[in-house]
């Protein structure tokens, strides 16, 4: 902090002596001077500074950017250009990816300026809203974003910018070897943008922890990302859309694979470390992986998605990530609440007299639980507002006061283990009661806890209890209006049928809608074919086994070698969806039957295919 405070002199000097100065970053970017207060530095191992300068132009905003001193920014400016280049490449073909692509310049050996994106956080500081184990949670993205899109509408905008960008980092990211990726370096707008920062290792050149890598996963994708984009646990239609996505932009950039090659090869005698020799152009090479048809390259991609989501290490990386970080928080960071989007205070709110907790509400959005509605009232005559939280927001509050007060000041907090149904009637009831004591006692504690900012954040009515007000809220549809709607009742399937050189392809894509079992469990679902008419059973294929999902994805190719063209008008494809019941037997969820002479196979069908009783299938 000292040497910083001594430089900023330095640079102060400087305006006084030259008035005004071009930034390298741009040469549109015309500053004046710098604000010291609003300068300081990231705790990555660089230490990169923080920087705002002063804007020539009155009416426009400080400048802020990063400088960086001790990392080879060329290597940076190169895996941007490349992401830039991507994102032409998805655009001229009608895919908007939605990416988010600062400026990055080199101005030295080892040293440079990086653009600031404005509204942005790290993974991580959202993270550790939800407690230093947030990052194996998977609400805090979702809640994040609630908070800064407290509108339905613009939610489901935010949620959207997220599926778009989330998927072309996966791809990008996964081409290109981004390595060191953590929870510091992975950054998210309040719009639902994306966008992953610091590239000082790329072409797989991982970090290692002795003989281990620490990027495990093919690219960071996470729980707490699906979370998003199914908006909540279970798998949706949503999760389709966003794994078509990915397959998509894969194969796009695929089509280009001698492009990326030989802008690469044209960096090799450039001196950069890690694009030094034809092995980390091969890296590239057998990323894209040239020699595979677009089905192929589809289904490979897919099982990379099941297992960067299926991956603990990302986790467990960055969980130590958040210990590495703690002893760098400033004594004077204050906690906050990760629902409330801004701090209220007994200045700003008025003083609350009183609180009650009138009664509880059965809710399905973003979860099935329940929600306690609490009467506040303030000393201003006939000031009242109803506020609904959650037990686990009162859990967080409780957790966030013990990092100020000793438990000597606070009263003592429900339990929050239940034997039993932990959501039932019974447990939301006793809950009510013990709620209801606990936030009279805080209320009517010690005068530095009842009116601490953190009591009177909380019982500020956010934008959806003002949404609420006056009325029960509805349960809502835990798809979103975004989402295609479902079919016939049975679900349906998504299949892309082709025939070439007397082989049929039939690639199974995704399922949506199936009914539950009838214990009300969901299904383990996997997908059967038979050409008929078949009476040996020999044209039986089966794709894998999904878990526990009403709407899985598979991406898995079915082929049928040595059937002549003429054939096809006599067969009939018999697809069954069932459920895997281990010694039991599977039950049937749905099935269909698709004459092939209805299909012109002259060129590649896909659509969607609904799935009921035996019938014939209408696409």
């Amino acid at each position: 902090q000292g040497i910083l405070r001594e430089g900023l002199e330095d640079v102060k000097q400087f305006f006084k002596a030259n008035g005004s100065c071009r930034l390298p970053l741009s040469p549109s970017l015309l500053v004046k001077g710098i604000v010291a207060q609003d300068c300081s530095y990231f705790n990555s191992n660089a230490v990169p500074l923080k920087l705002s300068f002063q804007n020539v132009d009155p009416l426009g905003e400080n400048i802020r950017v990063i400088f960086k001193c001790g990392d080879d920014l060329r290597q940076d400016m190169l895996t941007l250009q490349m992401i830039r280049i991507m994102n032409k490449i998805w655009v001229q073909e009608g895919l908007d990816m939605r990416m988010v692509i600062f400026r990055c310049f080199s101005t030295g050996r080892g040293r440079g300026m990086v653009e600031m994106i404005p509204n942005a956080e790290t993974l991580r500081k959202i993270q550790v809203e939800h407690g230093v184990t947030g990052s194996f949670k998977d609400r805090p993205l979702a809640d994040w974003l609630q908070k800064h899109n407290p509108e339905e509408d613009e939610y489901e905008k935010a949620v959207e910018n997220f599926i778009y960008s989330c998927a072309g980092c996966c791809v990008a990211t996964y081409v290109l070897g981004i390595c060191d990726r953590h929870n510091d370096n992975i950054m998210l707008k309040t719009t639902g943008h994306m966008f992953h920062i610091d590239f000082g290792r790329f072409l797989g050149h991982a970090q290692m922890f002795g003989n281990i890598k620490r990027d495990r996963a093919p690219f960071v994708f996470t729980s707490d990302m699906a979370y998003v984009i199914n908006g909540g646990d279970k798998p949706s239609s949503r999760f389709h859309d966003f794994v078509d996505l990915c397959c998509q932009a894969y194969n796009l950039i695929r089509k280009h694979t001698h492009l990326f090659l030989n802008l690469l090869g044209l960096m090799l005698s450039c001196g950069i470390p890690e694009l030094s020799d034809l092995e980390d152009l091969k890296y590239v090479y057998d990323a894209l992986r040239p020699q595979d048809s677009d089905a192929d390259a589809t289904t490979y991609f897919t099982r990379l998605i099941e297992s960067s989501l299926g991956s603990v290490a990302t986790k467990l990386n960055f969980f130590i990530h958040n210990l590495a970080q703690m002893k760098f928080t400033g004594s004077n960071a204050r906690p906050t609440l990760s629902f409330a989007p801004r701090t209220h205070t007994i200045k700003t709110s008025g003083r609350i007299r009183d609180v009650f907790l009138c009664r509880h509400e059965r809710v399905f959005n973003p979860s099935k639980g329940y929600t306690y509605v609490v009467k506040v009232q303030r000393e201003s005559p006939g000031e009242v507002a109803f506020v609904q939280r959650t037990f686990e927001e009162f859990q967080e509050l409780h957790n966030k006061l013990r990092l100020l007060f000793p438990s000597s000041l606070l009263p003592s907090f429900p339990s929050r283990f239940v034997i039993g149904r932990s959501r039932g009637e019974a447990v939301a009831e006793r809950r009510k009661e013990e709620l209801n004591g606990y936030i009279w006692h805080l209320i009517h504690a010690a005068p530095e806890v009842a009116e601490c900012d953190l009591i009177y954040t909380f019982f500020h009515p956010l934008p959806r209890d003002e949404k609420a007000a006056g009325t029960n809220p509805a349960p809502k549809a835990a798809d979103a209006t975004w989402a295609r709607p479902l079919g016939k009742v049975g679900g349906e399937v998504k299949l892309s049928i082709s025939y070439k050189n007397n082989k049929l392809f039939i690639m199974v894509m995704h399922i949506r809608g199936l009914p539950p079992l009838q214990d009300g469990n969901d299904p383990d679902p996997y997908v059967k074919t038979y050409l008929l008419p078949d009476p040996q059973k020999t044209t039986k294929r089966k794709t894998k086994v999904a878990r526990k999902t009403c709407n899985p994805t598979y991406n898995e190719m079915l082929v049928y070698d040595g059937i002549p063209r003429g054939d096809l008008q006599q067969r009939e494809l018999r697809l069954s969806v069932l459920s895997e019941e281990g010694f039991w037997e599977n039950i049937l969820l749905g099935e269909v039957g698709i004459r092939l002479r209805d299909l012109d196979l002259a060129q590649e069908k896909m659509g969607w295919f609904a799935l009921g009783s035996r019938g014939h299938g209408t696409l």
